[in-house]
């Protein structure tokens, strides 16, 4: 059975997502260990690592991952934003790793205009670059597969293989399958014909056994439409037939899934969601 889970806010401290996790109750956690909207954020002292880490251990040490800054494009084109780019990516490892958090999800950037050969090809390089400054290296980065919006990087699984294959450091690198970004992108997993399609085309290009965790988002756009917003599960084009198939999918027992949908302070939609998902499966 896999994991559920969403991701959580860590206002009031970065130990308090797990008092959210526990209330809606989610087996998965995924978090910004800073404010997702800016590039640098003061470091983590050792009291909140010590709440953090204690918190985890009092949860049976759920999957945690942590999610990199918005702002950050390892595929940049101007030389101050790449700068920055690389030294804040640096810096989203080295927080994961002082908090005892295996996984880092990130986008694959943007081309800007250069082209998608081009974009990945300065992504992978970069990306090489942070990995070789950071000071951490139990934490795996997640290339997480994108809806294709506007120059974004990473909508085929193609652009992903790339990725890991061009890496020095393949060993470092997993990947983190979002359900709406894969929608958006063409990819079919509505019915059991196409989810079986789907699947068997991202094993032939990466290898199911790369995918460490999951971000389940219905999707407010159609198929292809390469639009990237989420909405809840059962409510957008996807659909729970498409939710029922991946989480009774016997190859991702056990795999950590995580909501990315909107929610009030309550968490009211994240309880929702999950008591949905849970519903789908079977048994």
């Amino acid at each position: 059975m896999p994991l559920l889970g969403a991701h959580e806010s860590i206002g009031g401290g970065l130990h308090m997502a797990f008092e959210r996790i526990l209330k809606v109750r989610g087996e998965a956690l995924q978090i910004f260990t800073k404010n997702e909207r800016q590039w640098r954020a003061k470091p983590i002292t050792d009291e909140a690592r010590d709440l953090f880490r204690r918190a985890h251990r009092e949860t049976g040490l759920m999957p945690v991952a942590s999610h990199d800054s918005y702002l950050i494009n390892l595929a940049a084109t101007d030389k101050k934003k790449l700068r920055l780019s690389i030294e804040a990516f640096t810096d989203e490892i080295d927080r994961a790793g002082i908090l005892g958090i295996p996984f880092l999800v990130s986008h694959p950037g943007s081309h800007l205009g250069r082209g998608v050969s081009e974009g990945l090809k300065q992504f992978t390089a970069n990306l090489d670059r942070a990995i070789e400054a950071s000071s951490h290296p139990g934490v795996t980065v997640l290339i997480e597969s994108t809806a294709g919006q506007g120059t974004n990087l990473g909508s085929t699984f193609e652009e992903v293989a790339y990725i890991l294959g061009k890496s020095r450091y393949p060993e470092r690198l997993a990947v983190c399958l979002d359900t709406c970004h894969i929608f958006a992108a063409g990819y079919d997993i509505r019915t059991p014909e196409t989810h079986a399609k789907t699947m068997s085309l991202f094993d032939a290009a990466v290898g199911l056994d790369r995918v460490k965790f999951f971000h389940l988002n219905d999707a407010k756009g159609e198929l292809g439409s390469r639009i990237d917003r989420h909405e809840h599960i059962g409510k957008g084009k996807i659909g729970l037939e498409g939710f029922r198939l991946l989480l009774n999918d016997p190859r991702f027992a056990g795999h950590p899934m995580v909501l990315e949908t909107k929610k009030g302070p309550d968490l009211a939609e994240d309880a929702e969601n999950l008591r949905v998902l849970r519903s789908l499966i079977k048994g």
